[in-house]
């Protein structure tokens, strides 16, 4: 993601990161810790919000919205794992919804064509 960033920031684009535990409690640490090891580990370069919840009755109106906007392949709306990514145009539509395997090399060529 943070090459994406990289690529597409001086074109209006920007990865926005929402930390979630719901997965297999892969996010345990506090917000802080979380940017910490995102930005030692992985150099990321991008915005990092507060962590939240992207299913059930606690979800986030964010990712309620998403969710609802574009359900997966199969037409279901829950995010099935960590790494669920959206892109959002600039007038806040829901351009795709892609699953936790899809690569941000695969994103960065639909970028090219938008962009």
């Amino acid at each position: 993601m943070r090459t994406l960033q990289e690529t597409f920031s001086s074109k209006g684009f920007s990865v926005l990161a929402f930390p979630c535990n719901q997965f297999g409690s892969q996010e345990p640490g506090t917000d802080a810790e979380i940017l910490e090891f995102a930005t030692s580990r992985y150099q990321a370069n991008f915005p990092m919000f507060s962590k939240i919840d992207v299913n059930g009755d606690t979800a986030c109106e964010l990712y309620q919205w998403l969710r609802s906007e574009k359900p997966d392949d199969a037409g279901k709306s829950d995010i099935p794992w960590n790494f669920t990514k959206f892109l959002v145009d600039g007038d806040g539509h829901v351009i795709a919804r892609y699953a936790p395997t899809v690569t941000p090399e695969t994103i960065g060529e639909e970028l090219r064509k938008m962009l």
